[in-house]
């Protein structure tokens, strides 16, 4: 694993993209700050940038970091879920422009698996989380449903033996109003 981690990091820090298995699917991500890399995402998925995508970070600490007010509520959320969930934030900040939606509010996710957490947490910065297929193809639920032009496309492929979801499918996903009530988005 400490290998698989060093060689991501060294394709983030030079703004490129990785295939590698989060606690949900296995997506393609970059650094999230970086909008260059996020633009390689889009067109490797052939995907509108006006979509945004999900982020991901090791702590929930960490989301004072890229989201300008958090309601309490959240962490609560967070806390209590015992499944993958993805919030949607209002006010998103100090992440490209082009992760963060029209409205201003940005998708994140806190993993809890350990790859993607020291992954994260070794890199310093969050990480785009999106499927690894073809915008409009469906999600992948292993490796080998991802199309060789997905693979082929990113700057490095996690070795797929270290994929360490025990429920390969998407989040649940939430939005989080400046209030503290949410809205279920996928369930």
């Amino acid at each position: 694993m400490e290998d698989e981690i060093k060689n991501c990091i060294g394709a983030l820090q030079r703004g490129g993209t990785i295939l590698y298995p989060t606690d949900t699917i296995w997506g393609i991500g970059c650094d999230a700050t970086n909008p260059e890399a996020v633009s390689i995402i889009y067109r490797l998925k052939q995907r509108m940038e006006r979509k945004s995508m999900i982020i991901l970070l090791d702590e929930p600490e960490r989301l004072r970091d890229y989201i300008s007010a958090i309601p309490e509520t959240a962490f609560d959320l967070i806390r209590d879920s015992k499944t993958p969930l993805t919030i949607i934030y209002p006010e998103a900040k100090n992440l490209a422009e082009n992760v963060v939606a029209e409205d201003g509010s940005v998708a994140i996710r806190i993993v809890k698996t350990d790859f993607c957490r020291r992954l994260i947490h070794e890199f310093g910065k969050p990480i785009v989380s999106t499927s690894a297929n073809i915008s409009g193809e469906g999600s992948p639920i292993s490796f080998r449903d991802i199309v060789q032009e997905i693979i082929r496309g990113v700057d490095y492929v996690v070795d797929e033996s270290l994929n360490d979801s025990h429920e390969p499918k998407p989040s649940r996903i939430i939005k989080l109003d400046p209030d503290g009530k949410f809205t279920i988005i996928r369930t």
